[in-house]
This record gives C-alpha cells, sequence and structure tokens, in this order.
C-alpha cells in the first residue's frame, strides 16, 4: 500500500519500548477505519500488509508522530562566543570566520552563515525602526536600484538613481548605465532641476561613491572628496544612515521597489535615452498624481501645499560639471581609450601625449596648443566613436624613408652584393641579335 511520501511516523507510546513495530499515520488510519466498519482483525492485516499481533496492538495503544533527534553542529562548542561576538561585528561572517580558523573551526562558510542567521534576524527585529516623518524641505532621500533590460534584442544591466522627497514624497528617476561618481552627481543635478530646488539634508546609504570611511563610535567621516565638495556647493548636509541599518531610509527604498515593479517591469527601449524620457513623464503622470499609503494624498498635491515653497533653489548657480583630467599616448591606431570607449584623433597625434579632459557628458582631447577634438561621452563599454573632423589618411608612410635593400639573405645566409642596372636599349639590342 503506497502510505505517502510525506506521511509521518509513528511509535506506540503505550509500552515505551524501543525497536517496537513503526507505522505511519495513514496505515494506522486506514486500521482505525476498517475496524470501525467491522472489519475483522486478521482480515485488516491481510488488506493492509500487515502482521495481526500489529493490528491488535494498534487497536490497542494510541500513538504520536516520531521526533528524531537532532543532529548537533560542529559550531556548538563556540555557541556561547559567537552569540557574544556576533553582534560585536555586527553579523559579519567574514569576520567570525577568520576567527574560529585560528580556534580550529574548519567547516564551510555558508554553515557558519546559516548557524548565525537566527541570531542576525532576532537582533534586527529587536530594534525599532519607527516611522520618522520630516518637515517640507527638510529632508530627501537618494538610493540606486538596478534590473535588467531590454535595449533592443540586447539585454543590460540598468542602474536607476532615486531621490524621493521626504515631505511630499515627490519622486524623481534617472537611468544609467553605471553608479561611478560622475552619474550620481548627474543625479543629483537632474533631481533638483525636477524639482525646483533642494532639501536642506540629503540621507545616503553608505556607498564608496560616497563615504570613504566611517567609525560608528565616534561619528568621523571620511567623504569622497569630489562628492562632498558638490554637496558643499549646493549647501546640502549630506547625512549616512548606520551601518546593516538601510530601513532608516525606507522612503526611498520603497520608491526603488515602486520605480522597477511598476515603471520598468515588462518594459523594452531602444536606448538610455528612450528609458529616461519615458522615467521623466511616468514620474509626473503616475508617481506624483497617485494616492501614497502613507500619507493618503497626492505627491503633486502635497508638494504644491507645502514642500515647494521650502525647497532651496539651486538655479541661480549651476554646479560646476564634474571634471576628470587624463593623459594618453596616441597608438598607432589614433583611436585614445577613455573608460572603455575608443575615439579617434588626428593621425598627426600618433605616439604624442595628449590630455584627455573628461566634463560632464563631453568627452575633450588637447595636443598642446592645438585644436582639439571634442565627442560627446559614450555610454556603455568598448564602444567606438565616430570621426567628424577633416578626411584622415590612416597610416605613417610619409614619415618612414624607403628601406634598405637588404644586405644579408636570412634563410641562406648568404651576402646579397650590389644588382648592376643597365639601360633598357642594351636588353633590346640583345633580343635583336638573338632573333636574326
Amino acid at each position: 500500500m503506497d502510505t505517502g511520501e510525506n506521511s509521518e511516523i509513528l511509535t506506540s507510546t503505550a509500552s515505551g519500548v524501543e525497536g517496537e513495530a513503526m507505522i505511519d499515520q495513514t496505515q494506522w488510519g486506514a486500521v482505525r477505519v476498517l475496524f470501525e466498519r467491522g472489519v475483522p482483525k486478521k482480515e485488516i492485516a491481510r488488506q493492509l500488509d500487515l502482521d495481526p499481533k500489529t493490528v491488535r496492538k494498534w487497536l490497542k495503544t494510541s500513538w504520536e508522530p516520531q521526533h528524531r533527534s537532532k543532529r548537533g553542529s560542529a559550531l556548538d562548542r563556540w555557541r556561547d562566543l559567537l552569540q557574544a561576538r556576533a553582534p560585536e561585528v555586527g553579523f559579519n561572517a567574514v569576520v567570525l570566520l577568520r576567527e574560529l580558523r585560528a580556534l580550529g573551526y574548519q567547516g564551510a562558510y555558508t554553515t557558519l552563515v546559516d548557524y548565525i542567521r537566527p541570531w542576525r534576524v532576532l537582533a534586527a527585529e529587536a530594534l525599532p525602526t519607527p516611522r520618522f516623518e520630516t518637515d517640507p524641505g527638510k529632508q530627501a532621500q537618494v538610493d540606486w536600484g538596478s534590473l535588467a533590460v531590454w535595449f533592443g534584442s540586447d539585454k543590460v544591466r540598468l542602474h536607476v538613481f532615486t531621490m524621493v522627497l521626504g515631505f511630499s514624497r515627490r519622486l524623481f528617476a534617472k537611468g544609467y548605465h553605471h553608479e561611478r561618481i560622475g552619474n550620481l552627481l548627474d543625479g543629483h543635478d537632474a533631481a533638483f532641476a525636477h524639482f525646483g530646488g533642494r532639501t536642506e539634508q540629503v540621507l545616503y546609504d553608505n556607498p564608496r561613491t560616497i563615504v570613504l570611511e566611517k567609525n560608528e563610535s565616534t561619528g568621523e567621516v571620511v567623504w569622497n572628496k569630489t562628492f562632498k565638495d558638490r554637496m558643499d556647493f549646493y549647501g546640502v548636509d549630506p547625512r549616512l544612515c548606520r551601518y546593516y541599518r538601510a530601513q532608516t531610509k525606507g522612503k526611498v527604498e520603497n520608491g526603488v521597489k515602486y520605480v522597477k515593479g511598476n515603471a520598468l517591469a515588462g518594459r523594452c527601449f531602444q536606448n538610455l535615452e528612450e528609458v529616461n524620457a519615458y522615467l521623466l513623464d511616468w514620474c509626473v503622470r503616475v508617481a506624483d498624481e497617485r494616492i501614497h499609503g502613507t500619507t493618503h494624498e497626492r505627491p503633486s498635491a502635497r508638494f504644491d501645499r507645502a514642500e515647494a515653497s521650502a525647497l532651496v533653489p539651486v538655479d541661480v548657480r549651476p554646479a560646476p560639471p564634474h571634471e576628470r583630467v587624463v593623459t594618453r599616448i596616441v597608438p598607432p591606431d589614433t583611436y585614445v581609450t577613455v573608460e572603455t570607449n575608443r575615439y579617434p584623433v588626428p593621425v598627426e597625434w600618433i605616439g604624442h601625449r595628449v590630455e584627455v579632459r573628461v566634463v560632464g557628458g563631453q568627452i575633450v582631447i588637447h595636443k598642446g596648443s592645438e585644436s582639439a577634438v571634442q565627442y560627446a561621452k559614450l555610454d556603455g563599454k568598448h564602444q567606438i566613436a565616430s570621426w567628424g573632423g577633416a578626411p584622415r589618411t590612416f597610416g605613417r608612410a610619409q614619415e618612414v624613408g624607403p628601406l634598405e635593400r637588404p644586405r644579408w639573405d636570412p634563410v641562406y645566409g648568404e651576402h646579397l652584393g650590389q644588382v648592376e642596372v643597365r639601360p633598357l636599349s642594351e636588353y633590346a639590342a640583345l633580343v635583336e641579335e638573338v632573333m636574326l
């Protein structure tokens, strides 16, 4: 009789004797049902392929699921140490593994991760996360989200910069190919322009593009200089979440999920420009006009009522473009590589050192006092810009003199003498003489 894969194994508890016959729940139920229908015990045993003694015993005794003893973990010997140490290192399993190795632990990293996971969950649940509401114009929150989207027939990774105003919940989103500092600053510029101003504070997680080092006990922060210079220019007070407490910026966390799940889910685009045109329209028509689940107001109405006038205008003095300067030696193919993309320069620059300035969305290449070559910065990787200057002649033949005639044959090792040069008239005379 097929008793089912998930049937529980049941054992008699009447006598408490180990090794007695075991029966699963389905069989025990079948025995009881057949007996209540008046079927003789021997017939029950025959139908269920059981010993008659087993049938008689299970009609007299009660049962309960058998609980098999759980095997201990190799980490049990360090349990007290781990319970005390894990919170001190933020439940960082890499740190704990390094320390346990010194004590003789030979198990796997994943075993340690699974062992401390329940404590990590309990610690997170034990920390209250009260809803933090801010006054109009006080704070905005920023975060990145990423997802795979289709550009034509190509599947690419899209990184979405998202800013949410803390009071009104108005949202701005813009897509990029990566999350480096230039795109982070451009996202701020675009968001402030979209909202018509900036808040007093902006709350972030702890990415390397923003903070290089932070001491939780003293509060000392080593900022990314380029990022901090731009925030100082705007007059923004940047704030950071505590490590492992990203939920304190829950407004933008939910905003990122909303963008990914509502705006971009299941959509295809031709390129990044189309994505951002769509996102801008979606932010205004959809995100700003929904009834927000927390405020129970439309973000646009809440913004117009109280927050628009509280923002600090930033269009009075536009932010200086983020600039980066590097030098390159122009290779023989005349293409200068910048961030994996290639930009052509004049042939005459081959072998010379040039200065490359990455300014906002432009690539400007200088060689001394000569006129600069300028391109729109390519997005993505391993792309080639089109030459927009005068017609070009590739190669350097004009710079190389005629090759000298070889004086030694590398195959035969023979010295090659000079070949006598004769006028063509001598050959013509020779042919005429032969023919006569």
